[in-house]
């Protein structure tokens, strides 16, 4: 709702999740095992267990957290990593060639010499380009009133010479003239904030480390805000740095005492009141103080209860609070400065649509949504909010909503777009007359004809009634019949995965390959109470929908146990764990990406960045012990036993920082001790990476062919495309 460094919105940084630290250890990728393997490496197992509640739980692997974390230097730990790698390696060379192959054809559908469309910001038109072969983006601008294009920022000049990089804030001041910037070149999600001089091009000696957070220019330009991590990864501070002074004299303008909450901070949408906010996953508060005055008195809308998320912006001296505190899928509700926690309802909430989002512009508002879980833009009048102008799109099924609109005063909205078969496109809606202009669509070099595809949306019921939605896109060609279906979803933190497009998965559909996205509870897709329905002592249904899911697909006649392959990451990683643990005879193959797997030890562990926020989406298991069993039930590491199990391919990122690199390796460790089969079972661990995995754009789709490679081999189908 709050409008942060508005040209970078749409590629601003991930929401902080469970996060953690760096290492010091060397970061090359070849650094492995000389000799190729010819057995998978087994780790030790060495007596270590932990008592909580009167249970107790041994914990053979726990040496692979090494003790000095975040340094990460125990020469065990490393080599048994390297060791993993070596034998990812030598498992997969036989099928280098099918690697490359799909390489070449998911490069193959990126425009390499590509760029954004051009959106205008005060005096500047700004957008960003790729070059041909280049892994980052280049960011431009030029005058409103003509000139020439300037070069503001290369990527590719910063991540030169590194293994990783990832461009984090992005705020061009209000007069134009500076440039704030953070990145990270490790993996570990602690940037380094710079200034740079657009009218000289010279950089500022300001250096501010270890950031975590949107940069926001106050005080007529000559200040920013931001918040920096503290020793645990948690952004519980908002800071003020004054150009031209040192970091060290920085002034603290908020600091939060809650170890579970998280500070954030952002412009109103006329830009003249800084907002502060704090929360976790289900509680927030919010503070704010004249952006001309920002060490000024700050003004606290309403003091935080448990359970109730309220954000808020503010026009001509109106606040507009977007909340939970009636309804679960929120409403809008207006107040006075001068008595800002008294809130009058301007938007019901609804139990059929879903409010998510509101941006105030000049003239109208914005509320964006989802009814029957498919998203909808609404534009608004200030003067009678019953009158709506929603906008239609041409699909069934697809993904919208608004994209970069940095302006107050405008006459248009620009809005992105796609569907399972339409690929990423940039639209104009103009005001005046209601329509839509198409500005861009994502151009495939090697080709794309829609008309080769058909998407479906299909419900499944699950075990206790609730019947859930799948997306499916597949060729039409595909023969009558099962065949092979991949299965894809997520399930937590009210995360809706969206029904949209992706080049690299038509490599798998053009293979015969049906595509599916399971949108389980977890997830917010069909309304609050989605997301609800999935975490804490109800996170169970999550697991029971996938499972289900995959077995409604098998019934309706996509498919067949054995021909399903599956994959998730993070939170969705350890929705892999959990399904190979209660069925895993479903599963053709499963590919989990730094899988949040070791559940339950992570929750107990409050010096964790990760942890004490997340307990109101887990649960508590060092207060409660109802919640310790709950997890102790699911937990995939403490689940896995003896039986057989499907094929595997499981990544990490030594430098992650929301699921640390031990997760997936003491669950890979106690799998290849226990597991009953001649399954493969590969871990590969990213040692210069985090999070994310590489983050080149070549790079990072390397990896996904990769992930092909192992399905496909694992399916038996090596054979080449369809034509």
């Amino acid at each position: 709702m709050n409008r942060l460094a508005a040209f970078a919105a749409a590629l601003a940084m991930l929401a902080p999740a469970p996060l953690l630290a760096q290492s010091d250890t060397p970061e090359s990728e070849d650094e492995t095992l000389t000799e190729t393997p010819s057995a998978p490496p087994i780790a030790d197992k060495r007596d270590y267990e932990y008592s909580r509640h009167g249970i107790t739980i041994a914990d053979p692997y726990h040496w692979l957290k090494d003790q000095s974390y975040p340094t990460i230097d125990d020469e065990d730990v490393i080599e048994y990593l390297k060791a993993e790698n070596a034998w990812f390696e030598a498992n997969m060379e036989p099928h280098q060639a099918l690697v490359d192959e799909l390489f070449e054809e998911m490069k193959g559908r990126i425009k390499e010499d590509d760029s954004s469309v051009p959106q205008k910001d005060g005096d500047f038109l700004y957008w960003t380009e790729f070059e041909q072969g280049a892994e980052y983006r280049k960011w431009y601008r030029k005058p409103v009133s003509g000139g020439e294009a300037q070069l503001i920022l290369d990527e590719n000049e910063l991540a030169e010479g590194k293994e990783y990089f990832r461009l984090g804030a992005f705020s061009v001041s209000q007069n134009g003239r500076y440039l704030a910037y953070s990145f990270d070149d490790n993996g570990s999600e602690r940037f380094t904030a710079r200034i740079k001089d657009l009218q000289t091009g010279e950089l500022l000696p300001d250096t501010i480390l270890e950031t975590l957070s949107s940069l926001v220019w106050v005080a007529g330009d000559k200040g920013l805000v931001y918040g920096r991590a503290n020793a645990n990864w948690r952004t519980d501070n908002a800071r003020l740095h004054w150009l031209g002074q040192s970091a060290e004299q920085d002034i603290e303008l908020y600091k939060e005492e809650d170890d579970g909450f998280r500070v954030g901070a952002g412009l109103s949408a006329q830009d003249d009141w800084l907002v502060i906010a704090t929360g976790d996953n289900e509680t927030s508060e919010v503070r704010l103080v004249r952006a001309d005055d920002p060490t000024g008195e700050q003004i606290l809308v309403k003091p935080r209860s448990k359970g109730v998320e309220y954000d808020v912006d503010v026009r001509d001296g109106k606040l507009f609070i977007h909340t939970n505190d009636e309804h679960v899928n929120f409403r809008l509700a207006t107040a006075s400065l001068e008595a800002p926690g008294a809130w009058t309802t301007l938007i019901a909430g609804s139990d059929e649509f879903y409010l998510t989002d509101v941006s105030l512009f000049r003239d109208f508002y914005v509320t964006e949504g989802r009814l029957a879980g498919l998203d909808q833009v609404q534009i608004r009048d200030y003067a009678d909010s019953s009158r709506i102008r929603p906008i239609a799109f041409p699909e069934a099924s697809y993904d919208a909503g608004l994209s970069n609109n940095p302006e107050y005063a405008v006459d248009k909205l620009r809005l992105a777009y796609e569907s399972m078969v339409t690929p990423d496109s940039v639209y104009d809606y103009h005001l005046a007359d209601g329509s839509l202009e198409l500005l861009k669509q994502q151009e495939i070099p090697s080709g794309y004809d829609k008309d080769l595809y058909r998407t479906e949306r299909v419900e499944i019921t699950a075990r206790d009634g609730t019947k859930v939605p799948v997306s499916i896109v597949m060729r039409k060609d595909r023969p009558a019949g099962p065949g092979p279906l991949h299965l894809y979803a997520y399930g937590a933190y009210g995360y809706a995965v969206p029904p949209g497009f992706s080049t690299t998965r038509l490599s798998l559909v053009d293979r015969g390959f049906a595509y599916a996205i399971a949108h389980i509870r977890g997830g917010d897709d069909l309304g609050r109470n989605w997301y609800l329905q999935g975490k804490l002592n109800e996170r169970t249904n999550t697991f029971n929908d996938f499972v289900d899911a995959a077995k409604g697909l098998a019934e309706l006649g996509y498919t067949a146990p054995g021909q399903i392959t599956a994959s998730g990451g993070s939170a969705g990683g350890e929705l892999m764990g959990v399904v190979v643990n209660t069925d895993p005879d479903l599963w053709g193959a499963v590919v989990a990406h730094v899988p949040f797997v070791d559940v339950l030890s992570t929750m107990l562990d409050e010096s964790l960045p990760l942890t004490p926020g997340e307990w109101p989406e887990w649960g508590n298991p060092i207060e409660s012990k109802q919640a310790f069993a709950y997890i102790l039930s699911y937990s995939p590491y403490d689940q896995v036993v003896a039986q057989d199990y499907p094929p595997m391919l499981v990544t990490a990122g030594l430098n992650d920082p929301r699921v640390t690199y031990w997760e997936p390796a003491k669950w890979v460790a106690k799998l290849r001790d226990v597991k009953t089969d001649e399954n493969t079972l590969l871990l590969k661990t990213n040692m210069g990476a985090g999070h994310g995995g590489k983050s080149g754009r070549f790079q990072s789709i390397y990896e996904v062919a990769e992930e092909f490679a192992f399905i496909l081999w694992q399916m038996g189908m090596t054979e080449a495309v369809a034509e």
